[in-house]
């Protein structure tokens, strides 16, 4: 196996839920915000450069449930990570104020972050749906495992029909009542 894949199975794994995600990105941009304050004087840039990898950690790290609220809890990571940094005058409406322009003026990394989280949402979505259908196909597939027939119009399952046990409350929905044969 190549180096780097070889590291990136060492990187740690965690499987957060949704809240818990949404607690690690808001965290996690809160701190990087306070320590961009402290060191850097408040860089914009660093600190959207810094929210990028956040992003794709959290949507990595969300558990495959809760793979919608990456997308939707990495803005508001962002947004948290923005008070520290925004600046503005004493008072709460100068403090608003500046936290509604840094948003407004720091979109492209908000977009850009949440459209990385989104991606990787989606692909690992996509990837845990295929991996779900191998695994149920190989299930029905294998030894001693029998697969009954589909009629698309049928309310009463086959196997039911041909045991001559059809539940009364599938031949009441059905509608009909269907005898089985022989």
């Amino acid at each position: 196996m190549p180096p780097v894949l070889l590291a990136l199975r060492r990187f740690p794994n965690p499987r957060l839920t949704g809240i818990g995600a949404g607690l690690f990105a808001s965290l996690t941009m809160f701190v990087l915000a306070c320590l961009d304050r402290l060191l850097l004087d408040g860089s914009e840039l660093a600190y959207g450069l810094l929210f990028l990898p956040v992003s794709a950690l959290t949507a990595l790290w969300v558990r495959p449930a809760d793979l919608v609220t990456a997308p939707i809890s990495v803005p508001i990571a962002f947004a948290v990570g923005v008070i520290p940094i925004a600046g503005g005058t004493e008072g709460f409406g100068g403090r608003t104020m500046a936290l509604v322009t840094a948003l407004a003026v720091h979109a492209g990394w908000l977009y850009g972050g949440t459209l990385i989280a989104g991606v990787i949402a989606s692909v690992r979505k996509v990837c845990h749906l295929r991996a779900r259908r191998r695994r149920l196909l190989a299930q029905n597939r294998g030894p001693g495992a029998e697969r009954a027939p589909r009629t698309p119009n049928a309310a009463v399952p086959v196997r039911a029909v041909r045991a001559g046990q059809a539940p009364a409350a599938d031949v009441a929905a059905s509608g009909a009542r269907r005898t089985p044969r022989p």
